[in-house]
């Protein structure tokens, strides 16, 4: 009867039936046979190699193979996605009462539920394949007799039972590590050891470790590293100047953020007798200090990049390499390496040479100090600063005119007590000076990028590159959809797409959807990653492009250095293998989209905390998100995202439209869309959830 079953399933593999017309089907009309092939039918779907829809049944379209995938949690635990290792097919909706004992980033294995209801294929967890945290940062309570940890991460969905004889030297109210964590039953809650005590929950120092632990950033360097680096000199010995040009009689300067406590570029301008002008771009040599399979090199290695949170920086290096023998500051011999590139007026680079270098800084800018001097017209080396922005203006016209697009993603910036806590918050500043710089950083990647690439019938030198793929056509469709409800408009079937992309920008600059756009439209991009593959930088409009010019605080920069230099000294033995080199792409771009995550989480608890206060005041903000629970506004002022949610809206019933980014009031037909302009009330802060909720004004 089993063999029967297959055969007409595997000979009908689209077909949905039920068990009385499959009967019909096999000439079963015997009660006995009939029982006999409802039994089998549901071994076979036990089995997987059936899938049942309602009463009807059908061959397994994804085979009986495990489903294995990464559980990603959404929301407060509600439900999940298991994103399957099989990239044929969908993402699996796991309802919360289905997520068993998984935590978010589990890999586990999944079960596909008999009954599919809507447009999600629906599954439940089996079985957890391998736990995603070993950790799990939160702040001890007690209640009544019993102690608990409630989890900074919203998505750990349960608390954390903790018992007296394995709470260490805790006490309720401490942010603390949670280690150790069995979980058995999802009837009870999971049960942990406390292994390391962070300190009083709320205090500043505090909070930077916990949000280090909990994106698993490490917070202090091992004593190997620090070590080596005590080893480590200011004074360059006689033997280098001889390998490397001497720069330190000329004007070379920095420009940096104010707060900036590494500087790994300066620049500098000259203008040639033929009137064409040569750009100098020196980049801190950190390759001659940090030398391979060191215990440095390995540390930076595992951390990828520096993580900028709210009022504290998690370095790659060690602060006297980072801040000191490395750093670019004024008065100082320093080891770089240096770009030195012929530039036209017009723009176009006519030459170039790269070198082993010494500099000497004339001069530490800030981009508020350069501004000002734009500005006015005068200040210390007015000229050199002038041609800069003179030659960056065109470089960057020029670049957009090839297809370049520049986004616009505004920034805030913090004002902070001696207690780290925020008093003050303001929409960063981008002006010339800012530009100034990204241009130059741009033409001297770009050249590095170029600069390997193999001639006619020359082998390929494996390389790092910063690569961007072109959009998902379904996303631009879905962009074009969005902005046409705004009322701009954007063609997703012009040849173009970049230059649509960027004349759209142009449109909405200065006004106050501007951020929700640009927002959107980087989300419909691809994301800019490391690769020993060249495909192009989609969003630059570069054919070869790569990071060269941070290597004081980026791990790709540093591995950038190497290679160039093997390449300029014909070293061509390929110091690092494809494979080798792969691994670290892939490494360090996991590492800055974790980064990233942490810097935004920092971002948000501080505009959190500083709004705390402010409960009962009203705002004008931006409607950023539209959800089938509430729309998200995002606050002109100090760009703090809050929820208003549908239960609040007591003026009406409205009604979700998510093709169209908006909602409707049922009797008033009031519509609020995405990008609209609106004046709201902050009702509630909530620190431990991360929560803010807005009510809207009529």
């Amino acid at each position: 009867m089993k063999k029967k079953i297959k055969s007409f399933f595997k000979n009908n593999p689209s077909l949905k039936i039920k068990s009385k017309e499959l009967a019909e089907r096999l000439s079963i009309f015997d009660s006995y046979e009939y029982a006999e092939l409802k039994y089998y039918l549901h071994k076979l779907t036990e089995e997987g190699f059936l899938e049942k829809s309602g009463k009807r049944y059908q061959l397994n379209r994804y085979g009986s193979e495990k489903l294995i995938g990464t559980l990603q949690i959404i929301s407060d635990g509600d439900y999940g996605f298991v994103i399957l290792n099989n990239q044929n097919i969908k993402d699996v909706f796991i309802a919360g009462k289905n997520l068993n004992t998984a935590f978010d980033g589990d890999i586990v294995e999944v079960k596909l539920l008999e009954r599919q209801r809507g447009k999600n294929i629906e599954g439940t967890i089996v079985d957890i394949v391998e736990r995603n945290r070993k950790e799990i940062v939160g702040t001890l309570q007690k209640s009544n007799s019993f102690y608990f940890v409630i989890p900074d991460d919203k998505k750990i969905h349960r608390d954390i039972y903790i018992s007296s004889k394995n709470l260490g030297s805790a006490k309720a109210g401490d942010k603390v590590v949670v280690g150790n964590i069995k979980w058995i039953s999802p009837n009870l809650n999971p049960e942990g050891k406390i292994i390391e005590v962070l300190g009083k929950a709320g205090s500043f120092d505090v909070e930077i470790a916990s949000i280090a632990r909990e994106f698993e950033l490490p917070y202090k360097f091992p004593n190997s590293v620090l070590k080596e680096a005590e080893k480590i000199t200011e004074e360059i010995p006689e033997a280098e100047f001889k390998k490397r040009i001497d720069l330190r009689d000329k004007i070379i300067f920095t420009i940096d953020p104010e707060d900036a406590k590494d500087f790994d570029d300066a620049v500098s301008v000259e203008i040639l007798k033929n009137g064409n002008f040569l750009l100098g771009v020196h980049i801190a040599d950190v390759s001659h200090y940090v030398r391979e399979n060191s215990a440095t090199y390995k540390e930076a290695l595992k951390r990828g990049t520096s993580v900028y949170l709210v009022g504290k920086v998690i370095p790659m290096l060690p602060e006297k390499l980072s801040n000191q023998i490395c750093s670019l500051v004024p008065g100082k011999d320093r080891l770089t390496f240096s770009v030195l590139a012929e530039v036209t007026p017009t723009g176009k680079i006519v030459n170039y040479e790269i070198h082993k270098s010494i500099i000497n800084s004339k001069r530490r800018f800030t981009y508020e100090e350069v501004q000002k001097i734009i500005d006015e017209g005068q200040g210390d080396f007015y000229e050199q600063i002038a041609l800069l922005n003179k030659i960056a203006k065109v470089l960057r016209e020029k670049r957009i005119k090839k297809g370049s697009i520049n986004f616009f993603t505004p920034e805030v910036v913090f004002k902070l007590d001696k207690n780290g806590k925020p008093v003050e918050i303001n929409i960063k500043k981008v002006g010339e000076s800012n530009n100034l710089i990204e241009e130059l950083m741009l033409m001297a990647n770009q050249i590095i990028a170029t600069h390997v690439q193999p001639k006619k019938g020359e082998e390929v030198y494996p390389f790092v590159y910063r690569v961007h793929d072109q959009p998902d056509k379904e996303k631009i469709i879905e962009f074009a959809r969005f902005v046409r409800s705004l009322g701009y408009s954007f063609d997703p079937n012009s040849s173009n797409k970049s230059k649509e992309f960027q004349k759209l920008l142009d449109s909405v600059k200065g006004t106050e959807e501007e951020a929700v756009v640009n927002e959107i439209a980087i989300r419909s991009m691809a994301k800019a990653i490391y690769s020993t593959k060249n495909i192009g930088h989609y969003g630059l409009g570069f054919k070869y492009y790569t990071h060269f010019t941070s290597p004081i605080r980026r791990f790709p920069d540093l591995i950038v250095h190497n290679l160039i230099y093997n390449y300029l000294q014909n070293k061509l033995e390929k110091k690092y293998n494809i494979e080798d080199l792969e691994k670290i792409c892939e490494h360090a771009s996991e590492r800055e989209r974790t980064a990233i995550n942490a810097e935004r989480l920092s971002v948000k608890l501080k505009q959190i905390e500083y709004l705390k206060s402010k409960v009962g005041q009203e705002f004008h903000g931006v409607v950023s998100g539209i959800t089938n629970f509430g729309i998200f506004v995002e606050l002109s002022q100090n760009l703090a995202e809050g929820l208003i949610r549908y239960r609040d809206m007591d003026d009406d019933y409205y009604l979700f439209d998510e093709k169209n980014y908006s909602i409707t009031g049922k009797s008033t037909g009031r519509r609020i869309r995405l990008g609209d302009k609106v004046n709201v009330k902050l009702i509630r802060v909530d620190e431990e959830k991360r929560e803010i909720d807005f009510k809207l004004i009529n």
